[in-house]
């Protein structure tokens, strides 16, 4: 994962803000390098671009690589402006915890629908890489001597970045990206360990919903044409 993290690293730098995208999709490129195409009027997430004439009826298993997972930009010395004072060994107990909490999400999402967790190559095996950037916690349950409380309007929000291979060729099919943020309530709210989990799920069920949705989409178009 080192090296998807770099090549992550430059397609992020290369990129817009999905809020930039948002505003100006006039500016969103209809191709991206590998020569996947945009594609138009997606639902839960923001933006996909897949290989023309992808076929994903033929996946019926799923290798999930455990998501690579960065913070937002300088998220540590913001948090650490105040009384708190997040260490490295939190960030990483926190990334630990996001990491896993996907690979809950959406390993139930999958089997769920009736889809198969694999964990080598094969012929129906569609690999998965995906990661958590801009990860946002606006009130992190860190690890004190003392009783500490922690308040938030929002729990905080994150970005998805995703991208599908087929495992026999390694062939790039897709990939997507889009941000949730969690709901704003308005007010000052005690933020726990259990409610930024809670909030977590929340943020990341969409993404598994839209993934597994889309392989359901393909096996339903096959099974028509057939």
């Amino acid at each position: 994962m080192k090296l998807f993290g770099i090549i992550l690293t430059v397609f992020i730098l290369s990129c817009f803000s999905i809020n930039v995208m948002a505003k100006k999709q006039a500016e969103i490129p209809e191709y991206t390098v590998e020569g996947l195409k945009l594609v138009p009027n997606t639902k839960e997430i923001a933006l996909v671009w897949a290989e023309p004439g992808a076929d994903l009826a033929q996946y019926k298993r799923v290798y999930l690589v455990e998501p690579y997972v960065a913070f937002k930009k300088n998220w540590q010395r913001d948090q650490n402006r105040g009384s708190m004072r997040v260490k490295g060994s939190d960030m990483e107990r926190i990334k630990t915890k996001v990491r896993n909490l996907f690979m809950e999400v959406f390993t139930e999402e999958l089997e769920n629908g009736g889809y198969e967790l694999a964990t080598e190559r094969a012929e129906d095996v569609l690999i998965v890489k995906p990661a958590i950037i801009d990860l946002d916690v606006n009130a992190p349950d860190i690890r004190t001597a003392g009783r500490t409380e922690t308040y938030a309007r929002s729990a905080g929000a994150m970005t998805l970045y995703m991208e599908l291979y087929d495992s026999e060729t390694d062939d790039l099919i897709a990939k997507a990206m889009d941000g949730k943020a969690e709901r704003d309530y308005g007010y000052m709210q005690w933020q726990t360990g259990p409610a930024n989990r809670a909030a977590a799920r929340r943020m990341m069920q969409p993404w598994a919903k839209a993934l597994r949705e889309g392989l359901d989409e393909a096996r339903s178009s096959n099974s028509q044409a057939d």
